[in-house]
């Protein structure tokens, strides 16, 4: 399994970026992909999930109402809908993928590929 990130950029507090990650590798109808962030000196967050097959999604609390997760199974792409970014939101964001279809699974322990993560910088 391959994942590559990338959309990350540089932003103004209030504004909007949307994160890709495209997946390769093999099919996915049966795996959770779910994105993360580290910012500096912090430990790996979880952001949001999704299920592949259906769609299922979950977010940490910190983003609801201002973060999206999709997917677009026919390109292998899911993607993270960033709006009304705030400084704090500035980090590296990673996406990864794990076998099962539970989405509510949030530890960095329970992902088993990664992406190389694209960096959000949020100025105020």
């Amino acid at each position: 399994v391959q994942l590559q990130a990338s959309g990350g950029g540089l932003v103004q507090a209030g504004g909007s970026l949307r994160l890709s990650c495209a997946a390769s590798g093999r099919t996915f109808n049966n795996y959770v992909m779910g994105w993360f962030r580290q910012a500096p000196g912090k430990e790996r967050e979880f952001v949001a999930a999704i299920s592949w097959s259906g769609g299922q999604t979950y977010y940490a609390d910190f983003v609801k109402g201002r973060f999206a997760i999709s997917r677009d199974s026919a390109k292998n792409t899911m993607f993270l809908e960033m709006n009304s970014l705030k400084p704090e939101d500035t980090a590296v964001y990673y996406c990864a993928a794990r076998r099962g279809l539970v989405v509510a699974r949030t530890l960095y322990s329970d992902y088993d590929y990664w992406g190389q993560g694209t960096l959000v910088t949020v100025s105020s």
